[in-house]
């Protein structure tokens, strides 16, 4: 009875400091408890690499290889859909500014002596503001197209057939890009010397239209070291603008990029420094409706500094970006915890449908699913081979894995040959995992029968999809994020669940047949007491 105590003592001790964390993170931070699409911020970080230059002529001098850096960084500007709220910046003992370059913004790190590897971050927070109409976007100039026959003579092909079919630049760019498809020779000929955005500057230009090419930074929740991608913007006699997407031909939706570098200018300038490079994480939070009126009245006003953060936000935005996707893993835990002891599906591992759940979230569900039944389907058939070859348990598994690996690798070029572009993202499949699966799966097909493996792989792929759904809801993912007290109180579910030993839901068919003999034996039994009651009475 004492052990029985403690038990639901710690139970109740975690879910009520789970919920006290939960109101405090809501309270104290206007956290929402469910997202909002009229209030959604933005975190962007840019890390920035080099290695110092050493100095010859110190070493020769005094054997110091110290070396003075400059770094230049080019930093996003207004623009129309969004707010900048905050500008963080994160150096080891570096001097900082910033700077303006021909009208530009900029920021610029300094030191004097520096050695071994450096890193420097620049953050970034902006709140989506439709509102917002602002923007330091300038028209440039329409340069002169100077190139030799026959691309020449290819272009202006191309410009003629578009220009036929269009009434502004808008739609001139559209038609452009379907001239490209139709005009296979003069497309193929032009291509084959220039990129396409330099292509579509070059046409545009041709006509007498300004554009130029611009650096977005895709919106996407999560991602971890992502490059700028190349659009071009299209400006018409208003100086108004609309941007493209040359790789994949159409107009860019505004609200899901962030313009990072809106000129011709550098992004980064090392000056003392060699092997530099940028990469970028973003993260996505929602605001509560008062917060987000209160950025839009002090943007430089981001978080109550008075109190402790008890979440992620405070760690650096890949580290968040890393977190967002393990805090979800203990709702596919629970899932598990749930289909297994209570409903009594069965299952090939106990958690690898939450490891095979993951992989769908960065791929999604429809080619995860082509991508682990196949990888299965094809492993078990290798399997069955290498079990006539009396191969010892290392070597097979070995094997196994070795040709998992070839598999995914196949089925992510074929994919991407279709056209399945997220087909490539199945290399975040567990490959240990599913070699391991697949072993088991052979030998349980030898013991059990075909039928067995039909039902565990089935209740398998079953518990990911479930699992899968509940991870990829933007309702969880924000309440996981961001109240890091759910997670005590998921641990709370799983071992109050896992003191469950009553029946099974799926053993409920079962047991009925037993179950209604029982009851059936339990009214005769009733009334045969009735009528022997009824005869003691006459008796009497």
């Amino acid at each position: 009875m004492a052990s029985r105590g403690v038990y639901y003592l710690v139970i109740t001790l975690l879910i009520v400091t789970g919920i006290a964390l939960m109101v405090y993170q809501h309270n104290s931070f206007e956290v929402p408890w469910l997202p909002s699409s009229k209030n959604v911020a933005w975190t962007a970080e840019a890390r920035i690499s080099f290695e110092p230059v050493s100095s010859t002529e110190e070493k020769a001098l005094d054997g110091n290889s110290n070396q003075s850096a400059r770094v230049s960084f080019a930093i996003p500007e207004a623009q129309p859909g969004f707010l900048i709220t905050s500008e963080t910046t994160a150096s080891p003992d570096y001097g900082f500014n910033y700077v303006e370059k021909q009208g530009h913004s900029r920021v610029e790190w300094n030191k004097r002596f520096v050695s071994g590897p450096q890193v420097l971050y620049y953050r970034v927070e902006f709140l989506s503001a439709p509102d917002a109409t602002d923007t330091l976007m300038t028209v440039p100039e329409i340069s002169e197209v100077v190139i030799p026959e026959p691309y020449l003579t290819a272009l202006t092909q191309i410009k003629d057939a578009a220009f036929a079919k269009s009434t502004d630049p808008f739609s001139f760019t559209r038609e452009i890009f379907a001239e490209l498809k139709n005009q296979d020779q003069n497309a193929k000929l032009v291509l084959t010397k220039y990129s396409k955005a330099s292509t579509l500057i070059k046409i545009l230009n041709l006509a007498g239209i300004p554009a130029r090419e611009i650096s977005v930074l895709r919106l996407k929740d999560g991602r971890r070291n992502q490059k700028l991608v190349p659009f071009i913007a299209v400006f018409n006699e208003q100086h108004e603008y609309q941007i493209f997407d040359p790789k994949t031909e159409t107009t860019g939706d505004s609200s899901q990029v962030l313009i990072w570098k809106n000129n011709s200018e550098s992004l980064l300038d090392v000056t003392g420094g060699t092997n530099s490079q940028v990469s970028f994480s973003i993260v996505r939070n929602f605001l509560s409706s008062e917060r987000a009126s209160r950025l839009l009245r002090d943007a430089n006003q981001i978080k109550n500094q008075d109190n402790i953060d008890l979440s992620v936000n405070a760690l650096p935005i890949e580290e968040q970006a890393v977190f967002k996707n393990i805090l979800l893993l203990p709702i596919g835990v629970l899932i598990v915890v749930f289909l297994r002891i209570i409903v009594g599906l069965k299952t090939s591992g106990t958690f690898m449908p939450v490891l095979i759940a993951t992989a769908f979230l960065q791929t999604n569900l429809i080619v995860g699913l082509i991508g682990f039944i196949a990888i299965v389907g094809i492993g078990l058939i290798i399997r069955s081979w290498l079990s006539r070859l009396n191969l010892l348990l290392v070597a097979r598994i070995s094997t196994v894995i070795i040709a998992v690996i070839g598999i995914i690798g196949t089925l992510s070029f074929i994919m991407y040959k279709v056209g399945l572009a997220d087909g490539i993202k199945i290399t975040f499949f567990p490959m240990i995992i599913l070699s391991w699966t697949i072993e088991r799966m052979s030998i349980l097909w030898e013991e059990e029968g075909y039928k067995e493996v039909f039902v565990q792989g089935g209740g398998s792929l079953l518990v990911a999809i479930i699992a899968y759904l509940a991870m990829n809801n933007i309702n969880i993912q924000h309440i996981t994020f961001n109240f890091l007290g759910l997670q005590l109180i998921i641990l709370a579910l799983v071992l109050l669940i896992g003191n469950y030993t009553g029946y099974r839901l799926s053993e409920l068919k079962r047991v009925k047949p037993l179950s209604d003999e029982i009851s059936k034996n339990q009214e005769l039994e009733a009334d045969r007491l009735k009528k022997s009651i009824k005869e003691m009475k006459k008796d009497l």
